[in-house]
């Protein structure tokens, strides 16, 4: 499956002690301004996010990585996902699909995908791109993704001479999807099966 399972039961006590030593008081010590709500605690909190939210990205996106490795027969060095530590580039058995992993050529500011997913065959490409936010926002964030890379699918069409499309993978903090979620990920299967 392609979606990430981004909660591990087997997290590390350093994480298990920031979210005890943040539920112990009232308000946040380093801003002094928010409550200690859930929400709080697995969105703005800023002792989780100089690590553990990063974490969880990355683990999204190594799993993701690795899954779209296996749809479109890229050789992987690791049996799991969670082993897995992605390349800037892989390339399909006879170099039919190409991916490329955080990097564009493009001086597009703030414009750079988690993923570019070429299919040199079928002259199609895919720019995914992945973000964990607020339960709240998801949909709103999928809108502002599409739109983010609006001006980097017209300059590589014109470059690559390719159709192109924006796959959005918002995860809400909790798990939370959008509607639409489904769509994306099952166009997207078809599209890299099809490769």
């Amino acid at each position: 499956m392609l979606l990430p399972s981004f909660y591990n039961n087997n997290s590390n006590n350093n994480n298990n002690n920031n979210v005890t030593k943040i539920l112990n008081t009232e308000t946040d010590s380093n801003c002094q301004q928010f409550d200690k709500t859930i929400d709080y605690i697995i969105s703005v909190c800023p002792i989780l996010a100089k690590e553990q939210y990063i974490k969880r990205y990355n683990r999204v996106c190594a799993q993701l990585h690795f899954n779209i490795c296996k749809e479109t027969a890229v050789q992987l060095d690791k049996k799991h996902w969670y082993e897995h530590v992605p390349k800037s580039l892989e390339t399909s058995h006879g170099g039919k699909v190409t991916m490329l992993w955080k990097q564009t050529d493009r001086t597009i500011p703030n414009c750079k995908p988690d993923f570019i997913i070429r299919d040199n065959e079928k002259g199609t490409c895919m720019l995914i791109d992945v973000a964990i936010s607020g339960d709240r926002y998801v949909i709103k964030k999928e809108v502002v993704k599409i739109l983010k890379y609006k001006d980097l699918t017209i300059e590589i069409q014109r470059m690559w001479n390719v159709k192109i499309k924006v796959i959005p993978v918002i995860i809400g903090k909790t798990g939370t999807v959008s509607k639409s979620f489904r769509k994306y990920v099952s166009n997207f299967l078809v599209r890299l099966r099809n490769s």
